[in-house]
């Protein structure tokens, strides 16, 4: 029978818990920072034909560059994050956008101006990047709210930015505008190596340079289509053209992906229901989200004679925009305590409930400068939970490898959303316009279309959240079992295992979709007596399986069991601790929980290999890698607890600390637990300890060594201050005729008679007390007739208490 030793699931959690805030800031920054890049340049947009002396259709590519780029290298910088780093990429995407930055702040013609606007573009891939590496890197507490606000940073910088680049170009140079961005840029790329931690889960294999050409071509031409198609005419040759070279080029990149081994985005992954969905919402909630930024900041700058417009400044503008953002950073952490408690798709169809009912204010409220605060700010809500949601969709749906790759095709779908939303708002604005003077300006029900297209589109993003399906996992006992309450919600992402965990280091081969359940169903009854069942199905079958025997003796069935013991420290019985099997990609196949006695036994379905978990109360959860064969696999799990045990050792006299003290820790059998010195502040900790009591022994040059009982708490670090008494000396040299006394007994006696101690001489006739306490002491010496001295120690040394021995009569 072999004891399997495990590294932690938490390891990093222990670790490096307290830097997980400066992770989490430190990436949102970076987010901001990418955001607020692609919101500078709006207050320059209008006069960028006059400061670069080109026409107005040309002057237009510094804002599709940026477009386009950002398109292409999404998903690529994504996919190479999986492959070779995820920090390493996200520090790349960060130079691009101050190269990018530092060429647009010192252009002054179109030709640099368009390369530093695609370079900023090319660093769109921070979001998505940051996303993963929090689901690789942060304990499964933070996970949720962290990356709800990471994917919010791109709705938080956008309206942050706007009266932040309004401010700067109405007092500075406009070329300020990028060497802003570029400060910023720099500031991030020196937190990220400082503080965020190079994830270890990688997928391997080579680049699909011919896939990620092809997702360009078709990108570009489709995006140009979108973005352009109102300047160059709808029905234009040259519209028709790269709309058709769209499609023709993705349906045979989407041949060629599906064929080659290592493709740039896997297919057949985003092909899963919970990813597809997911992403044809994320597209329409775009759609949605732009519609307000296009609408908003048109209703505030036109003049209060068109009777609608309110006549504001682009600056007063911005800051009317700014509170959207602190919504949605309000609204991240909501989000995930909802999505924890009720699953991301419900989030997300609040979202979309929120955001439609935001439009529909907008279209009522729109005479007043609070009107629009109000009602930018329930969109804005809306968004923060839509976006907060996506992420945990798809981390719930793909393996920790893909998270990268599948992130970024997410951010792409929004950002092809935001797209169609402006052109579609571009034409209806066109379209529907009232004269001001000689000027032709979109009419007030202009911008209620628009508003109700909003309004549409965050509706049908709620209609096709609907479809998003409730995962499953293989354990359920029947087809239709809903989710278990008590268990990880499996529409909830799990965060990954550390690096060095089997989960962490299997690739895509490995992963294994999940089972997934149709998302309208005829639940009502079904909810009813799921809510019954199930909670009483698994305390039966937690009853069964606490009682010795019945786990002891394997599970039912035909399958494979893997059998053993889970066992705490001194390999004591560890009863009560949950067993669960799961796949390589994450799927629940067996649960038990130990006996008494610890033992447990899971099934799995077939030969091969699978993670075996096991958890209990006040020991750390241990996850380790089991082979199965055709024989029954035997399998001991040892846990080590998760308490502590710290404090500090002083003196009684003068509370002075006591530096290289040995701290000694025994169980009540007397074995030695753990053993320890203090430092130079007298301090000391021992870890992973098992609650319980314990004996604390502790002992000192020139101090009386102390032993004390502890009783370990449950959980947490247990304190315990000690407080050593200085310890006096006595040593002498026993003398014979002037010679030293070798074999010369010698017993030291206290004040009451009591004998402290005895020592042999040794050759040189040397003996020492040591650690004695102050007051009256009888030294006594034999090998000759015996002689008694006194010696009195009132807390310090006495060297040299030699004693003379000689025979009767000399």
């Amino acid at each position: 029978m072999s004891h399997a030793q495990p590294e932690s699931a938490e390891a990093w959690e222990g670790s490096a818990a307290p830097r997980a805030g400066l992770v989490v800031a430190v990436l949102a920054f970076g987010g901001i920072v990418v955001s607020l890049m692609q919101t500078l340049v709006i207050p320059i947009v209008p006069e960028l034909p006059k400061l670069l002396d080109a026409p107005a259709s040309d002057a237009a590519w510094a804002v599709t560059a940026t477009l386009l780029a950002a398109a292409v290298a999404t998903p690529v910088m994504g996919r190479l994050g999986d492959m070779y780093g995820k920090r390493r990429m996200l520090l790349v995407s960060l130079l691009t956008l101050i190269a990018g930055s530092v060429t647009a702040a010192l252009s002054d013609g179109l030709v640099p101006m368009i390369v530093g606007r695609a370079l900023q573009g090319l660093a769109s891939g921070v979001v998505p990047l940051g996303i993963s590496i929090m689901r690789d890197e942060l304990p499964s507490e933070r996970l949720g709210s962290a990356t709800a606000l990471m994917s919010a940073s791109l709705g938080v910088g956008g309206a942050l930015g706007l009266p932040a680049a309004a401010l700067i170009a109405d007092h500075f140079d406009w070329h300020m505008l990028f060497w802003t961005s570029a400060v910023l840029g720099v500031v991030a790329a020196v937190l990220v190596p400082l503080i965020v931690p190079e994830s270890k889960v990688r997928s391997g294999g080579r680049f699909d340079l011919v896939g990620a050409l092809g997702m360009a071509a078709g990108l570009v031409c489709l995006l140009l289509t979108i973005s352009k198609g109102a300047d160059w005419g709808w029905g234009s040759g040259t519209t028709l053209g790269l709309f058709v070279a769209a499609v023709v080029v993705l349906l045979l990149w989407g041949l060629f992906e599906l064929r080659v081994k290592e493709p740039l985005v896997d297919l057949r992954t985003t092909a899963r229901r919970q990813v597809l969905v997911t992403n044809l919402a994320s597209m329409a909630f775009g759609f949605s989200m732009f519609a307000m930024s296009l609408v908003l900041p048109q209703l505030l700058q036109l003049p209060e004679a068109t009777g609608y417009g309110l006549g504001r400044s682009l600056l007063a503008a911005g800051l009317v925009m700014a509170p959207t953002g602190l919504v949605m950073m309000a609204t991240a952490p909501i989000s995930a305590l909802i999505s924890r408690a009720r699953g991301p798709k419900v989030t997300l169809m609040l979202g979309a409930v929120v955001v439609a009912a935001g439009y529909g204010l907008n279209i009522v409220l729109m005479g007043a400068v609070w009107e629009l605060v109000l009602v930018s700010c329930v969109i804005g809500a809306g968004i923060g939970f839509a976006y907060g949601a996506m992420p945990a969709l798809i981390m719930g749906a793909v393996d920790p490898s893909e998270t990268a790759a599948a992130n970024s095709l997410n951010t792409l779908m929004r950002s092809i959303g935001t797209s169609t939303a402006s052109a579609v708002a571009g034409v209806i604005l066109a379209q529907m316009t009232t004269t001001f003077g000689s000027a032709a300006l979109p009419s007030e029900n202009g911008f209620k279309v628009v508003m109700a297209v909003g309004a549409g589109a965050a509706l049908l993003a709620l209609v096709v959240a609907a479809f998003i399906p409730r995962q499953r996992t293989a354990a359920t006992a029947t087809p239709d079992a809903e989710h278990v309450p008590g268990d990880p919600d499996p529409s909830v992402p799990t965060p990954s295992l550390p690096a060095s965990s089997p989960t962490a280091s299997a690739g895509p081969a490995a992963a294994e979709p999940a089972v997934a359940e149709p998302a309208v169903t005829a639940r009502d009854a079904r909810a009813v007596g799921a809510a019954v069942a199930v909670p009483l199905a698994r305390a039966v079958a937690e009853l069964v399986a606490t009682v010795p025997g019945l786990t002891d003796g394997g599970p039912a069935g035909g399958g494979h069991p893997i059998r053993g013991r889970v066992l705490g420290a001194e390999s004591v019985p560890v009863g009560g601790a949950a067993v669960t099997l799961i796949s390589l990609g994450g799927r629940q196949l067996s649960r038990a929980v130990a006996g008494a006695d610890g033992c447990y036994a899971v099934e799995a379905p077939g030969e091969g290999t699978y993670v075996l978990i096991a958890a209990a109360d006040g020991h750390q959860p241990q996850a380790t890698t089991v082979v199965v064969g055709a024989t029954p696999v035997s399998y001991d799990v040892l846990l080590s607890g998760t308490s502590g045990l710290a404090g500090t050792v002083r003196s009684v006299d003068d509370g002075a600390p006591v530096a290289g003290a040995v701290v000694v820790l025994t169980d009540v059998r007397g074995d030695v637990l753990a053993t320890t010195r203090t430092d130079g502040t007298g301090g000391f900790s021992v870890t992973e300890l098992v609650p319980g009591p314990v004996t604390l022994a502790v002992s000192s040059p020139k101090h009386r060594p102390l032993a004390l009982p502890v009783e370990i708490g449950a959980t947490g670090v247990t304190r315990v201050d000690v407080e050593l008494r200085p310890g006096a000396l006595v040593r002498g040299t026993v003398r014979g005729a002037g010679t030293p006394l070798g074999d010369a007994r010698v017993t030291l006696v206290d004040a009451a008679g009591n004998v402290v101690a005895t020592t042999t001489t040794g050759s040189d006739g040397a003996y020492a007390f040591s650690d004695l306490d102050g007051g009256q002491y009888t030294v006594i010496a034999t090998g000759y007739p015996p002689r008694a001295t006194g010696v009195s120690l009132g807390g310090g040394d006495v060297d040299d208490h030699d004693i003379e021995l000689a025979h009767i009569g000399d």
